[in-house]
């Protein structure tokens, strides 16, 4: 699996923005995605034959989402006890501390956006205070 960061951490990488300004440039207006620094923005592309072994995020504090840009059959994540695939210009939004698995078993590339936002029951204290991760 290979990922492409846009942000990490709250902090832009200016080299694959570079790469991608429209998608940077609209994600600047989406505060609760790129002030989040214990999230990511990334693009992430799976090659087929590809199984990401169950695993839990390190925290609940953030949200994360994955918007489905090439996705070919044979696809799917499993997010505690629901397995879904992904559709193309869909969002599956999911707290990614619960344990979630990832499967490709077609023959094509599979690629999703993922972006990770704050928690919505933050308080804006704790969003400024906790500490990246």
């Amino acid at each position: 699996m290979h990922f492409a960061h846009l942000k990490m951490l709250g902090r832009k990488n200016d080299r694959n923005c570079k790469k991608a300004p429209k998608t940077c440039a609209l994600l600047e207006g989406f505060t609760e995605a790129v002030n989040c620094k214990r999230g990511q923005i990334k693009y992430s592309v799976m090659q087929p034959g590809v199984h990401v072994w169950p695993h839990c995020g390190p925290t609940n504090c953030r949200i994360r989402s994955h918007l489905g840009l090439v996705i070919p059959d044979g696809a799917r994540i499993r997010i505690a006890n629901e397995t879904r695939t992904w559709k193309l210009g869909e969002f599956i939004v999911f707290d990614d501390s619960f344990e979630h698995e990832v499967w490709h078993d077609g023959t094509s590339l599979r690629l999703v956006f993922i972006i990770d936002m704050w928690h919505p029951e933050l308080t804006s204290l704790q969003k400024q205070t906790l500490a990246p991760i």
